[in-house]
């Protein structure tokens, strides 16, 4: 599943994204697999800012959106979710070492979700195959495979 697209609160909104999710991936080749994982926030500012960011990306302003999850890492800057949402957005844009940079950071403060420690390193991998570094990214891989219990 390499969709990118962020997941969405309301149905309505659901297939801007999916369309915005196609042309983001078509550009990607293939996109890291996504987990089908809620950020984790009781923060009502939180939660406005993912909805607002999920509209942005939705609308095809990645950038806004990615400036809208910064700003809701200001808020809650130990939420390992937050951090892999941007890492993915990042990814999209083309932006792979910047993406392996965030993926890490999430990947470090997931200790309590080997679910999402995976999907870090399957984001990881997928960065590290965009600069080249097929060793690397076989190596992430492996990681993620030996955290699903596979």
């Amino acid at each position: 599943m390499p969709l990118i697209a962020l997941s969405l609160r309301s149905s309505r909104a659901r297939a801007p994204a999916l369309s915005v999710a196609v042309l983001i991936v078509a550009g990607c080749a293939a996109g890291p697999p996504r987990p089908e994982m809620p950020v984790a926030s009781q923060s009502a500012p939180v939660v406005a800012l993912l909805d607002r960011a999920d509209a942005e990306l939705a609308a095809g302003r990645a950038e806004s959106a990615a400036a809208t999850l910064e700003r809701a890492l200001r808020i809650e800057p130990t939420n390992a979710r937050l951090w892999h949402r941007l890492a993915r957005v990042r990814l999209a844009q083309g932006l792979a070492e910047e993406a392996e940079g965030l993926a890490a950071r999430s990947r470090s403060l997931a200790t309590d979700s080997p679910a999402l420690q995976a999907a870090n390193w399957r984001l990881i991998a997928h960065a590290r195959r965009r600069h080249g570094d097929e060793d690397g990214a076989a190596a992430a891989e492996a990681r993620a495979r030996e955290l699903e219990g596979r």
